[in-house]
Formats: C-alpha cells, structure tokens, sequence
C-alpha cells in the first residue's frame, strides 16, 4: 500500500508535491491507473488513481473517502524534556506515532541538557512514521516553550507528571485516571525535574506517577507512559 501525505486536500482531484511526486514516480516507479492511498492528518484517508505521472506533478482522482479513519477513543499529549542526542528524540516521536499520540510539546527545565528544537525536522519524522503505521491523524508537535511558562496553560483532562524522587502518593498511570480521556504527561530531562519543578506542578493540580522501578532515559520513560494509556485504551 502506497501512502502520500496530503494535508491541503480538499477537492475530488489532488496534485502531490514535487518531493512527493518524485517519490512516487522515480522511488516508487508507480504509473497512470495505479492506485495509491492518502492521508490528510486530520483524520481523512482516500484512495485515489494516478491520471498523470509527471515527475515533478503527479495529478490523482480522488476515488473514495474515509473521514475518521481509526479516530482514537482518548487523546494524549506528552510534554518531555528534548534530549541532548536528538536522534533518541526522533526515536521517540516515531514510535509514540506508531503508537499511537496526539501532541508533543518539547519544555525546556531547570536540567535540559537541549535547549534548542528544530521542529520542522521533528516533525518529517512524525510525517513518515505516520505514513508507515498508516494513520489518518498527524499528532500536534508544538513549539518549545519554558517548563513555568507551560504549567500555565489550562488542559482540560487528567494532568499527570512523572519523576524519580521518593514519595507515597505515586501511581501507575491506570490507578490514577480512567479509560477514554484527556490525558497531559509530564516527562523530565535525564537527570529528572528538580523538587522546585514538581512542587509546582502539583501546585497546579498534576498528579504524580510511577514509571516502574527501572531506571529509564527520558524518551524510554515518554514512550512507556505512551505505550501506559495506550493500553488502557485498548
């Protein structure tokens, strides 16, 4: 199966991109009457026939529409501190998109060992992991933004932060909400938040959780609670 990203689609024809075209006809060698696959990221996938194979403009017929396709029963969006390699970051967002995750927002704390984020390169890696796992929906990569200057903003759902210091009142992520929810996890740098950073946050009502006894490196820990509500959504 064939998949082209197609985030501008919106009539009953399409012309791919010239990346795009040049994939399709020199990578994948497809011809006039092939049918191929797209998906839009917001939920849309079709099927569409190649009418004209030019290199740099491969124009498609739209043939049928899915709206919805594999429309997630709960919504997840993980903040984490960008790593200093930022392959293991990449790593991250490609299998949390297999995954399966909704938004990423990259905060900067008091211990980030990266500071700076090029989303625009993050975000082919989540573009091609969803093409891969064949989603219809592009998970949301935000900007960077402040550790403090995150906390302020409102979510509406359960607000969960995970961290290594000891303490009573830590759960796993199913003892501490339900199935088919909201939920917003909080994941520090390597060397975690500092006791500063976790007050506030329970100061604003984010609630603690284990990751387990393991000692995890911070894209092992973002992909773990990942893979956490993702099975409690199953």
């Amino acid at each position: 199966m064939h998949i082209f990203y197609t985030p501008d689609i919106a009539q009953n024809t399409y012309t791919l991109s010239e990346e795009e075209s040049k994939h399709c006809t020199k990578v994948l060698r497809l011809k006039v009457g092939e049918i191929v696959h797209l998906v839009d990221g917001k939920g849309g996938l079709f099927t569409a026939e190649i009418v004209s194979d030019h290199p740099k403009k491969v124009s498609l017929a739209i043939l049928t529409t899915t709206l919805e396709y594999a429309k997630r029963n709960h919504y997840l969006h993980i903040a984490v501190a960008p790593t200093k390699n930022i392959e293991r970051l990449e790593w991250f967002l490609e299998k949390a998109t297999e995954l399966g995750i909704d938004e990423i927002t990259p905060i900067i704390s008091d211990r980030s060992e990266r500071k700076i984020i090029k989303i625009d390169r993050l975000n082919k890696v989540i573009t091609a992991a969803m093409k891969q796992s064949l989603k219809a929906y592009h998970p949301k990569l935000n900007e960077a933004v402040g550790y403090s200057d995150f906390l302020k903003n409102d979510f509406a759902g359960d607000k969960l932060i995970a961290h290594c210091m000891e303490a009573d009142d830590k759960l796993y992520i199913n003892q501490q909400v339900k199935p088919f929810g909201r939920y917003l996890v909080l994941i520090g740098p390597e060397g975690d938040f500092t006791p500063k950073e976790i007050d506030l946050a329970l100061n604003k009502n984010y609630k603690p959780i284990t990751l387990g006894n393991n000692r995890l490196r911070t894209e092992t820990a973002a992909l773990s609670a990942c893979f956490e509500a993702n099975y409690l959504n199953r």
